[in-house]
């Protein structure tokens, strides 16, 4: 287990490029296998390579809000004070290990963007706390929560095929997330990953010789912000109302009425947008005045250029997948020699491939669907479970999909080079897990 920890970690540290680069190296392979595999020109898939370009640009920015957000507020005193308290639990660097993992799944599970940015700043305040763990596994270990996500409260393919007037209403109808989400197979699967992954990330660590620890004075991301009010006496008109407490409490206040609306109308629903503005008003009412939460967010944006500039590539990439069929054909190609009972486990597999090119749950589901449901009606699988394989298919290759990485990677101020290697074992045995609860459930 350690000389395969070590080899894929050496592997990674070798081989795997930036993700920029990584991005562009995918649209090249992309390009030619929908020259060798569909009937497109050279020419059709540059056009559909641009007309794609600019297809994630709310998504991207929802992307960047979730990272500066989750920053400003991990920097607030207040909010600092309760991770770190909570990060004096763990005793060993083995117990934080646990403990990481444990954090990110239950995030992950509500919300996949809350499991996110909680997962990466729960390590980092563990990393302050806890002497001797490995800061690359730490982090790794608090990515690896977000492999729960599309079986969890916010999958967007079980809640697409729950609500009304779904692409998909005239072949499937609507189905209920008590066929999916809360399925007796689909909570076996989640039941074991809570069992699995932490267990796997504790056995990972490495001996102290092999241990890479981080310098806690660059983990301090707010150090200097509580020194950027004026003095009283120097302060001019617009001086005190940049440190006006009270206008951070009115518009905090503001912001929290309406979640409080939000919630009472929608029950305990988390999306995105939900996130992000909670996130939001909470951090200028944690940080008192409009001038510290302004210093937080410049502090924050910081770490957002990875995916401000790889976000377009990926949409491109999304684009040629798409537009020329191609992901439909890798679909039909797995689908073609399944049987009943094999299915679930060859459309898994068979996302888990696409999701590598198309790293959108949505946009996935939207291309894989017509040919899983029509595959699935012909073989007699029930829909829902067919696409709940298309949803841990897409969960299960994030393990080794930087696209998905980058926000926690630039909480951490890690490349995705440091953590990808023991990503890669995570992705084996949560591959081993999530199979083996479609083929005997």
């Amino acid at each position: 287990m350690k000389y395969m920890i070590s080899l894929s970690n050496r592997l990674m540290q070798r081989y795997l490029p930036d993700p920029f680069l990584f991005v562009v190296l995918l649209t090249f392979l992309v390009f030619a296998l929908s020259l060798i595999f569909t009937e497109s020109t050279p020419l059709t898939i540059v056009q559909y390579w641009g007309e794609g370009f600019w297809g994630l640009l709310s998504f991207s920015m929802q992307m960047v809000l979730v990272l500066v957000t989750g920053h400003v507020l991990a920097s607030s005193p207040l909010f600092k004070k309760g991770l770190g308290a909570l990060a004096g639990l763990p005793a060993s660097p083995g117990q934080a290990i646990l403990l990481v993992t444990v954090v990110s799944l239950v995030a992950s599970f509500i919300n996949w963007g809350f499991g996110l940015v909680i997962g990466a700043l729960f390590a980092k305040e563990l990393a302050k706390k806890v002497d001797n763990v490995d800061y690359r596994l730490l982090i790794a270990s608090a990515y690896s929560g977000f492999m729960i996500w599309h079986g969890g409260l916010s999958g967007s393919v079980p809640l697409t095929i729950a609500t009304p007037d779904h692409f998909a209403q005239d072949m499937i109808g609507v189905i209920p997330t008590s066929e999916t989400i809360f399925a007796p197979y689909n909570l076996a699967i989640v039941f074991a990953l809570f069992i699995a992954i932490p267990l796997a990330n504790r056995l990972m660590m490495p001996g102290k010789s092999d241990t890479v620890t981080v310098d806690r004075s660059l983990l301090d991301d707010g150090r200097d912000l509580q020194a950027a009010s004026l003095e009283l006496e120097a302060m001019t008109p617009s001086d005190r109302l940049e440190n006006s407490r009270m206008v951070s409490l009115l518009v905090g206040v503001l912001g929290l009425v309406f979640l409080g609306y939000y919630f009472a109308t929608n029950g305990f629903e988390l999306n995105l947008d939900i996130v992000n503005f909670l996130f939001l008003f909470l951090g200028i009412l944690f940080h008192g005045t409009p001038k510290l939460f302004l210093k937080a967010v410049t502090n924050a944006v910081k770490g957002a250029s990875g995916i401000i500039i790889q976000f377009p590539f990926y949409a491109g990439l999304m684009g040629i997948m798409v537009s020329s069929g191609l992901a439909t054909v890798m679909s039909e190609a797995f689908v073609s020699f399944s049987n009943e009972v094999t299915f679930p486990l060859f459309v898994f597999l068979s996302a888990g491939i696409v999701n590598v090119f198309v790293p959108s749950g949505g946009g996935q589901w939207a291309v894989q669907a017509p040919v899983v449901l029509e595959a699935a009606q012909s073989l007699g699988v029930p829909a829902a479970k067919a696409a709940m394989a298309v949803a841990w298919g897409d969960a299960w290759t994030n393990m080794i999909q930087p696209f998905w990485a980058l926000p926690a990677l630039a909480i951490a101020g890690l490349k995705a080079k440091d953590i990808m290697g023991f990503c890669v074992m995570i992705l084996v045995v949560s591959g081993v897990v999530i199979s083996l609860g479609f083929l005997l459930m």
